[in-house]
């Protein structure tokens, strides 16, 4: 929603699977190395769960508030959160969904002010982590801080991929791609549901548009035999076309 390596070379190593990970994947002996080190990333992160203070948070509940300072960490343990930036009317951008194993809040432990405002979008359990305790973790377990470092870097190029987006995709290109994103693999007969229930309001907010916008194109897109609901969730029941 995601590492400090013992050495130069490793980290190297460790960055250029971040690049190119699908690519790394498919040589053989590269596998089990990273899906080894996969393991011990979430393994890593869960031991510094277990020294943080757990919250829980319902629904809909604000986090953390754009702008104020702060200096915590939250780690997902259950639920799923939102990081949203909005303007003075209110209208919101989604930045983000995130579910267990990944964690917000680390844009501010420079000591500057919150870059986005984090809710839960469910009933969501946290463990709470202060600076100094992730700190402390940090000189303990050097490893850490290259994990950290890459799960920024992958936020940061989502981030230019998304303003990217934003100024030279149409509205259809964006939601097209984001229900790719959002898509579980094919079942037996090709249809992908998405991981999410999502409303149209919500879609917009993705996608920095109106929620009639969204209707729209996604009942054009149903009237077309390429999208369906079932039990509140968007299913592509085959290949988007490119243009609409």
């Amino acid at each position: 929603m995601y590492v400090i390596m013992m050495s130069v070379d490793g980290a190297a190593l460790a960055l250029d699977a971040v690049r190119h990970g699908s690519a790394l994947v498919r040589r053989g002996g590269l596998q089990a190395t990273l899906v080894l080190g996969h393991v011990q990333e979430e393994a890593t992160l869960m031991e510094l769960a277990a020294r943080g203070a757990e919250r829980r948070f319902r629904a809909g509940t604000l986090i953390i508030q754009e702008g104020e300072r702060g200096d915590t960490l939250y780690i997902l343990r259950s639920g799923r959160l939102r990081a949203f930036v909005a303007d003075n009317s209110g209208k919101e951008l989604t930045l983000g969904l995130y579910g267990p194993g990944e964690y917000v809040g680390e844009m501010s432990l420079d000591g500057g002010p919150r870059s986005a405002s984090v809710e839960a979008a469910e009933a969501t359990v946290c463990a709470l982590i202060s600076r100094e305790d992730l700190l402390a973790y940090i000189a303990e377990q050097p490893a850490f801080a290259l994990e950290l470092m890459a799960r920024l870097i992958r936020r940061a190029r989502l981030a230019t991929d998304n303003a990217r987006s934003m100024a030279l995709v149409d509205v259809y290109g964006r939601l097209t791609r984001l229900l790719d994103q959002l898509a579980e693999p094919p079942d037996a007969d090709g249809a992908r549901t998405l991981r999410e229930r999502l409303t149209h309001q919500q879609i917009a907010s993705h996608l920095a548009c109106s929620r009639e916008m969204v209707s729209r194109l996604l009942k054009d897109l149903e009237n077309g035999g390429y999208v369906a609901q079932r039990e509140r969730r968007l299913v592509l029941l085959k290949t988007l076309p490119a243009r609409w």
